[in-house]
């Protein structure tokens, strides 16, 4: 055997192993081997891969780290629709579901008990045993591609220990104990922390770094199985108990006998559900036989064979102690309830949002009332009545404020509106507002431009409007706390950088009323330039298909207002980019009107490589295999879009052919 040989087979030895001990410590929770030993394993492998890289695979447990940030999350078509389930909220619902379906099938029925987790639906696909794919659930029909990131949870198996093609669905959470330490850390290094456990986990698969997600203690449950090839099941808890042998976390099922038996479980678990390691916020039922499934068949929303039992929601009673007023960054003033402090479904909860006058109005709702909260969708605090029998009254009726409480200018209430605003476009609270909006992911994307150090800069008067941040000096910023050389020159970098965003993403920064993310790209792409913007009419505007009076007015009078004139001349002046650049290069349009297909892995392209090549060529590149697609590019270890394009009889082409076709030949 050769020295190349040997190599191959330990690296493939090193992955067997250390696949197999994060089975026994993600999945079973059951470790056999010291941490130390499980670190010196992997060190190994990636030593030996950095030095082999022709033996590196895109299965390696290596590659769990997360890689390269992407550019936007890539759409994804799922072969089986994911419907949702219809929800019950009572026994007597319950018994109706149990009714429907025995009348159906004529026959006695058992069901499965499952859990409702509280996190992030996914699916995940295998090829030949292998993880090639996973996605969002996103509207049932459409997900986004979030492979990157679901291969950084370890309980996910990247080699199942049978080589099946199948598809399974799962729910991404972090478990309870994990959550609060995750705070915990993002306290003490000075971030925002996360409201509940399920934002998080979502909000973690959707980061388009998944270097991020990979930090985040992400967990999954597998709780169906889709589709499998060459391979059937006669009951829910066989298929179930076959993905938990090859290599799934599974979630814990319940057979019951009657529908009596499934009652009595969800009693216990609205009972115990707090001492679970996850939330939950609710109870799943589902027909365990697969052929009696196949008979009840769907709705065009629904399966008919399942349903899920929301637990109620939690209320507490709790006293409103008073009514702040916030200001957003268009001048709205919303009341926020100040609570006197309550435990409430795992947080304590100590304000709610009254949302407007009429609101409060609609549930007479006075300073000094005692209030039933509870938390809207399991997350938002809200108060949902007054308990009007306990006034003692000393209650105090709250009226808006005639005088904006940030700046003292005359506050006004748009007739046939439900938001009272501040008119000073100078107040201090909307002018904050304004530059977080202007720094954020969607806008302008300067990171490490936060509120705290945007309140900083405004207090010490370093800036006075956005045009500002692009005037600001090292020897400033490093006058303020927490920051050092190296915060302050990669803020200075990432303000830089954003120069060049270009003209959809400075509109929508700008943050003219009413025109949101999509209204900023239809803008940029019809008008080109800032100039060209400022200068539309109301007639010009408005024959834009999406464009409505009020967005153009609203337009209108932000580029008629002189101060705006004055910070779009200093956004130029500091090079910020106001135009959307015509490509001059662009005279290979020799991929013109062909749609492409990506698939697999290619030796020398990232797939934001291939992308590129191809748009600038007038070509189109789609997440999906259909009759419209000219060409799917493979690579290694391509997916079932490979499989989809010889049964359409589509041409399929490897990198060699590619490289020929963008190169003219």
């Amino acid at each position: 055997m050769d020295e190349l040989q040997k190599i191959k087979n330990r690296i493939e030895e090193l992955k067997e192993k250390i696949e197999y001990h994060n089975y026994r410590y993600y999945v079973l929770d059951d470790p056999e081997i010291e941490d130390a030993q499980y670190d010196q394993m992997m060190q190994e492998l990636i030593a030996l891969e950095e030095q082999y890289p022709e033996f590196l695979t895109e299965d390696s447990p290596s590659q769990r780290v997360g890689g390269e940030a992407l550019e936007n999350f890539v759409k994804v078509k799922h072969s089986v629709p994911k419907l949702s389930l219809t929800n019950a909220f009572s026994e007597e619902e319950l018994k109706e579901f149990d009714q429907r379906v025995t009348k159906i099938l004529q026959q006695k029925v058992e069901y499965v008990v499952e859990y409702k987790f509280d996190g992030l639906t996914v699916v995940l696909k295998y090829k030949n045993g292998k993880f090639i794919q996973g996605a969002t659930r996103g509207d049932g029909y459409i997900g986004e591609d979030v492979t990157s990131n679901l291969k950084t949870i370890r309980s996910i198996p990247i080699r199942l220990k049978e080589p099946v093609s199948l598809e399974v669905r799962g729910e991404v959470l972090i478990p309870k104990k994990e959550f609060i330490t995750l705070n915990e850390r993002r306290e003490k290094e000075g971030k925002s922390i996360f409201a509940n456990a399920r934002n998080a986990a979502a909000g973690s698969i959707r980061q388009l770094d998944p270097k991020l997600a990979a930090s985040r203690p992400l967990d999954i449950y597998i709780f169906n199985l889709e589709f499998i090839q060459d391979k059937s099941f006669q009951s829910h808890m066989e298929s179930m108990e076959y993905l938990r042998k090859i290599g799934f976390k599974v979630s814990n099922c319940y057979l019951c006998k009657n529908i009596d038996e499934v009652i009595a479980q969800i009693h216990y678990w609205s009972e115990h559900r707090q001492e679970l390691p996850f939330d939950i916020d609710g109870i799943v039922i589902k027909v365990n036989d697969l052929a009696q499934r196949k008979i009840l068949g769907n709705t065009s929303k629904s399966p008919r064979w399942a349903i899920a039992y929301k637990f109620p929601a939690k209320e507490k009673k709790t006293k409103l102690l008073d009514i702040e007023i916030q200001v957003g960054r268009t001048g709205v003033l919303t009341p926020t309830a100040i609570l006197e402090p309550v435990q409430l479904a795992g947080t304590t909860v100590g304000r709610a949002s009254l949302h407007n006058e009429d609101y409060i109005k609609e549930k007479d709702i006075r300073i000094g009332d005692m209030v039933i909260i509870r938390k809207a969708g399991e997350i938002i605090p809200e108060v949902v009545r007054v308990v009007k029998q306990e006034r003692t009254g000393e209650e105090k009726i709250f009226k808006m404020p005639k005088f904006c409480p940030v700046c003292g200018e005359r506050t006004l209430r748009i007739e046939g509106e439900s938001a009272t605003k501040c008119v000073n476009a100078t107040c201090p609270a909307q002018v904050e507002r304004g530059i977080i909006h202007f720094a954020s992911r969607d806008a302008m994307d300067i990171e490490g431009l936060g509120p705290a150090v945007v309140r900083q800069l405004l207090q010490e008067k370093l800036i006075c409007d956005v045009s500002d941040l692009y005037y600001l000096k090292e020897e400033q910023l490093l006058t303020l706390e927490r920051m050092g050389k190296k915060s302050v020159k990669n803020l200075l970098n990432a303000i830089e950088k954003s120069k060049t965003n270009g003209l959809a993403r400075l509109i929508f920064a700008l943050g003219i009323p009413l025109v949101g993310e999509r209204g900023g790209k239809i803008l940029a792409q019809y008008f080109k330039s800032i100039d060209a913007l400022s200068e539309a009419t109301k007639e010009d505007l408005m024959v834009i298909g999406e464009i409505g009076q009020k967005m153009a007015e609203n337009i209108i009078a932000f580029f008629e207002n002189q101060e705006n004139q004055k910070l779009i001349e200093r956004l130029k002046k500091a090079g910020v980019k106001t135009k959307v650049e015509e490509n001059k290069k662009i005279q290979d349009i020799s991929l013109e009107g062909l749609t492409f297909v990506l698939t697999g892995s290619l030796p020398s392209f990232t797939r934001k490589q291939v992308r590129t090549f191809i748009e600038e060529r007038g070509g189109k590149v789609s997440s999906s295999v259909s009759k419209n697609t000219n060409y799917v590019l493979a690579g290694e270890e391509a997916g079932l879009k490979l499989e989809k394009a010889k049964k359409l009889g589509i041409p399929i082409i490897d990198e060699e052919e590619f490289k020929k076709m963008i190169n003219g030949k």
